[in-house]
């Protein structure tokens, strides 16, 4: 099945926390946060303001973002779960 958010939305894939501490301690998922990091699966075509203007989008497929806590709505497709955020709730893009 192929996904494309419209306008300023992006299609999220979260990234995987670590199972264990820096100290070797293995954290169960019940106690683990969901990770603020993801992968931009599909992006839209961009904003489009009052006047009819195309504002393109600053993020695209493939890039690592780092986005707010809370943001976005869950999505599961074909089994894996997904987020559809906004680019506004973009908070970073990580660069290597």
């Amino acid at each position: 099945m192929k996904i494309r958010p419209l306008q300023d939305r992006i299609l999220v894939e979260r990234m995987r926390e670590e199972e264990k501490t820096k100290g070797g301690i293995i954290i169960p998922d019940s106690a683990k946060e969901k990770p603020m990091q993801g992968k931009v699966i599909a992006a839209g075509g961009g904003r489009v303001t009052e006047d009819g203007k195309k504002i393109p989008m600053d993020v695209k497929k493939g890039d690592i973002i780092l986005f707010a806590k809370y943001s976005g709505n869950e999505v599961k497709i074909e089994d894996k779960e997904y987020l559809i955020m906004k680019e506004d709730d973009v908070l970073a893009i990580v660069e290597d």
